[in-house]
């Protein structure tokens, strides 16, 4: 159902801590005119933690209007099922193409409950559910024997893989074939997991560099694998900013140096300051002057 570059896209806040729609709507669109094949908002990146259910609402419809048709999905991650259910109730009805589910962030939860809440969400939503994996951030690990529980309901369409263990993706595959989207959700494993199989990547530093993100995704596509290994390499130290307890920060910051915004973030979350930013910031300056050429895709 589902495939490609999904950027999950992070959220602009003006200086009095309001959503920057205005921002954000410019910000997408750069997603969209480099090629990206959908959105996902209101995740980690996206800081949905912080946001209240009417706000993120209101950033999922910024993105509608972005987005061309394209779909876009809206990132459940509640701390309790009853609200999960009702966000996933109000977003359907608002138009969302799809939900992005993590399971309890706060309580983490055991084989069964994970089962139940992953199904109470898709019942509630009706809608197809791409089921977050993310053992490391969240410390539920949806395994193969979870996702052969699930199925049975078509409404899960599509697995984020991030366990941060490659042999995650082909265990997958060998279970299921193609009865789930295979999208890998690590950004610095992104050619690994394409090269075994995975149709999407649900990106970080795509949305600071989108076009040399997408370029890598539909050279892989193509077979084309020294070129998009080349640029991968390049691209590395960029995307090792996403594996961090400041991913957020990280990556708002090279969308300041990349893409001209801001990089204001919700608290408890401080935009990077001293040593830690002058490395992220010479991670990102030293990527901006090799930047390599793109070939034609």
């Amino acid at each position: 159902m589902w495939s490609g570059v999904f950027p999950a896209v992070t959220t602009k806040f003006t200086e009095d801590d309001a959503l920057d729609h205005g921002e954000m709507e410019r910000c997408f669109a750069l997603q969209m005119d480099a090629g990206c094949d959908g959105i996902i908002v209101c995740g980690s990146l996206g800081e949905g933690p912080m946001l209240s259910h009417e706000e993120k609402l209101d950033v999922m419809a910024t993105a509608m209007r972005a987005s061309g048709g394209k779909p876009v999905l809206l990132t459940v991650n509640e701390a309790s099922t009853r609200d999960a259910c009702a966000i996933g109730r109000r977003a359907a009805k608002a138009g969302a193409d799809g939900l992005m589910v993590v399971p309890s962030p706060i309580y983490h939860t055991n084989h069964d409950e994970t089962v139940a809440t992953l199904r109470a969400v898709a019942e509630a939503a009706d809608l197809p559910v791409m089921i977050y994996s993310n053992r490391i951030a969240y410390r539920v690990d949806v395994t193969c024997d979870i996702m052969d529980d699930l199925a049975g309901d078509e409404r899960f369409v599509a697995i984020k893989e991030s366990s941060d263990d490659i042999r995650r993706s082909t265990e997958i595959i060998n279970r299921f074939g193609d009865r789930f989207d295979l999208f890998t959700g690590v950004d610095n494993l992104a050619y690994e997991a394409l090269c075994v199989g995975a149709i999407g990547w649900v990106a970080g530093l795509v949305t600071a560099f989108p076009r040399e993100t997408v370029v890598i995704y539909q050279l892989m596509k193509q077979g084309r694998r020294d070129e998009a290994l080349a640029i991968y390499r390049w691209f590395r130290p960029l995307l090792d900013l996403d594996v961090s307890t400041y991913l957020v920060q990280n990556i708002k910051l090279a969308e300041v140096l990349e893409i001209g915004t801001n990089d204001r973030v919700r608290m408890p979350r401080l935009p990077l300051s001293g040593p830690r930013r002058a490395a992220a910031e010479k991670v990102v300056i030293d990527a901006i002057a090799s930047r390599p050429t793109l070939p034609a895709i």
